[in-house]
């Protein structure tokens, strides 16, 4: 056997099929690729404030026992989070971020004779997990461009595609790339008529910049609905996207199970002390989360004159509709050293999907985008 082709015929069908997730561009690579300086990352909607110092502390202490392995049943952190939360520890599962417990909900629910349901404008990860199984995909049509959440999900529509081959809904709150979100009374009518043997697998990654009023309280649900899982993660808001961080939410017997297949030691032990202190630090994800409106109001408005009207949103983010010119004004922003997220891979290929920076990251995004304007670039 030769050639690096030869091994896609050892190789299990559904892997063959996969196309690889594509991150952000990290701001190293732009400056290398077009000889730029002072890269703004604008792609990966993490949060700009990074963490407070206690947070920095506690991470610098933990490297002193880099050489060990790390609690492999993260206790520290599940028992910060069951307080937290107000949660037994037998209802969590970590995960090395979010995605992680994505990947271990497709491998313990899905073969290749079931069926998971997911909207056609939700996280692209779902769509991997899925395929990676060779389970089913059905993808639900997303709402229409003149409804109150325009491409966000329909919950009818996926409701409709579930049968008894079905074992996972994927419905993420807010969506990423849309910013869209379900507000409470849906998802739980939703819930109540999606039967026992189908979980749903809630993905509240933007959790902490979410919440309001008609957002779900999707945690006081968990009794009343026994198939529910609800994803969170440390990667936004808590400001630790780079020690992937991500934990699960669900009722005992499933969380057992996906401790049956996570890997040992899959949160690191800086990972895990972070975490834990940065759960102790509300004062300041609540300061990012109120930073974060004033810069978003800030971002829509200056779009809005330029001509670029943006989703609604509940996220840390906003996806603008550019137009044709989308894959151009993309290019534009990175020989300026902006770097945002094009969403054609997703079926959106006339919008941006833009990280709300701080104040001065929203200026500069701006007038770049005023001189790809006025120049017609």
């Amino acid at each position: 056997m030769t050639g690096d082709h030869a091994y896609t015929e050892l190789a299990a069908a559904p892997v063959c099929g996969l196309t690889p997730y594509e991150p952000g561009k990290p701001p190293e690579e732009l400056e290398r690729e077009y000889g730029v300086s002072n890269a703004l990352k604008l792609a990966s909607n993490e949060n700009p404030f990074g963490v407070p110092d206690s947070v920095r502390t506690a991470m610098s202490e933990a490297i002193d026992n880099v050489r060990l392995y790390p609690d492999g049943a993260g206790f520290a952190l599940s028992r910060a989070l069951s307080e937290h939360l107000g949660v037994d520890p037998a209802w969590l599962t970590l995960g090395n971020g979010s995605n992680d417990i994505l990947v271990l909900l497709a491998e313990c629910f899905l073969t290749p004779e079931t069926s998971a349901v997911y909207d056609q404008y939700s996280f692209i990860i779902y769509r991997l997990a899925v395929q990676a199984t060779g389970a089913e995909a059905r993808v639900a049509a997303s709402n229409p461009p003149e409804h109150a959440q325009p491409f966000g999900h329909d919950l009818n529509a996926m409701l409709a595609l579930v049968d008894a081959t079905t074992r996972l809904v994927f419905i993420a709150n807010p969506n990423n790339p849309t910013g869209t979100w379900v507000d409470g009374e849906a998802l739980h009518d939703f819930l109540y008529q999606l039967p026992d043997h189908v979980l749903a697998v809630v993905d509240e990654a933007y959790y902490e910049y979410a919440v309001g009023e008609d957002y779900p309280g999707t945690l006081a649900w968990r009794d009343q609905f026994p198939n529910l899982v609800i994803l969170r993660t440390f990667s936004k808001a808590y400001g630790l996207a780079g020690l992937r961080v991500g934990y699960s939410i669900s009722n005992p017997g499933i969380a057992e199970l996906l401790n049956r297949v996570r890997q040992p030691f899959n949160v690191n032990s800086v990972g895990q002390a972070a975490a834990v202190q940065a759960l102790a630090e509300q004062d300041w994800v609540a300061q990012c989360h109120a930073t974060n409106l004033l810069c978003m109001e800030t971002l829509r408005a200056g779009l809005a004159e330029l001509g670029m009207a943006c989703l609604p949103s509940r996220a840390n983010f906003l996806l603008a509709h550019i137009g044709t010119r989308a894959a151009a004004c993309n290019e534009y922003l990175l020989r300026q050293g902006i770097i945002v997220r094009p969403v054609a891979n997703y079926g959106l290929p006339e919008y941006l999907r833009i990280t709300v920076g701080a104040e001065q990251d929203v200026t500069r995004l701006l007038a770049v985008l005023r001189e790809f304007t006025e120049q017609g670039a």
